[in-house]
């Protein structure tokens, strides 16, 4: 098919890093133009990867006429705001996550999307990770017996002040950063919403963000429970046990994009690890596959896998997560 021609709006660390690059390797996406608030900065990452066009402002972008979607990495209180606005521009969107700060505020993208016609995906890679695929092809299958916990954690090491993850007045705070991570994959194998979630959340003093937080999800037929920490170890891993079994996911967030990935599979015949057998996935880029099948939605009119009211069940949790922590009790979702 002819590739879908991308606009992007900002130099996120993780857009020059990680998903430009891997959207470049894919035959189905072009990257043409890309813009920052300062022209140059713009025209240094243009150059950096490779691309045509460079714009001193996201609104210059969004009116170039030859870019039909926009990949949306800037802070988070900018992804409702300039991803209406794009949609509006009569562009469609992939946004990173989280799609908002609230439920509410994510589903003013429902209304764009429903009134202009253009699709709005938020950007959870790790959904078209053949690894994520595998485990709930296993769960879906009962070869863990039934699903009762998905237990995930997920942590690294920021102290930076001018970083966007330590100013709270933008989105920050390891929820909205991490944490959103497990808690879509916990939906994603149960293949239902929590009922109802119970956390602890503290706040970094100086920053304000919240710098570690624990949370229980209680769903119909089971439970999740995770922590994630923006001041710890790096660190992250996912535990999924059933009655009969349980899976591992070695490295279930920042797949590696240039070695095989592992997951474990074990009947629990064994202490720790003596009864685990490997699955191994061939070296792939999930960044590059979420690209392929946005813009295969785009092109050829497919349905997204996971549609924009599914970001905001999403939010719904996130903000019961943050509503727990301040009450201190479960808080229904």
């Amino acid at each position: 098919m002819e590739p879908v021609r991308f606009g992007v709006i900002g130099t996120a660390r993780i857009a020059m890093e990680k998903v430009i690059p891997a959207m470049q390797k894919s035959a189905n996406c072009r990257i043409v133009a890309i813009a920052s608030r300062e022209l140059a900065r713009a025209e240094a990452a243009a150059k950096t990867l490779g691309i045509a066009k460079a714009y001193e402002t996201y609104e210059a972008l969004l009116q170039d006429p030859d870019i039909e979607a926009v990949y949306n990495p800037l802070p988070n209180h900018l992804h409702v705001p300039l991803s209406i606005a794009a949609a509006e521009a009569g562009k469609h969107v992939l946004c990173e996550k989280p799609i908002a700060l609230s439920a509410e505020e994510a589903k003013l993208l429902l209304q764009a999307r429903d009134r202009t016609g253009k699709l709005i995906q938020e950007a959870f890679m790790v959904r078209c990770h053949p690894q994520w695929l595998r485990a709930r092809e296993l769960v879906r299958s009962g070869a863990i017996g039934t699903l009762r916990v998905v237990q995930g954690s997920f942590s690294y090491m920021n102290r930076d002040p001018d970083n966007v993850r330590n100013q709270a007045d933008i989105g920050g705070g390891g929820v909205y950063d991490i944490g959103c991570y497990p808690i879509v994959v916990s939906r994603f194998l149960f293949e239902a919403e929590p009922i109802k979630v119970a956390s602890e959340v503290e706040h970094d003093p100086h920053f304000a963000t919240d710098r570690l937080t624990s949370a229980l999800l209680q769903f119909p037929t089971g439970q999740a429970l995770f922590f994630c920490s923006t001041q710890l170890v790096p660190y992250q891993r996912v535990q999924i046990l059933g009655t009969e079994g349980r899976i591992e996911i070695e490295i279930p967030f920042n797949a590696p994009p240039d070695r095989p990935c592992r997951i474990f599979v074990d009947d629990g015949s064994g202490l720790g690890d003596r009864s685990a057998r490997e699955e191994t996935f061939a070296v792939v880029n999930q960044y590059t596959l979420q690209g392929d099948l946005f813009a295969d939605a785009v092109r050829n009119g497919r349905a997204l896998p996971f549609p924009l009211e599914d970001s905001v069940k999403n939010m719904q949790v996130l903000d019961a997560v943050f509503r727990a922590g301040r009450s201190g009790r479960f808080e229904k979702v």
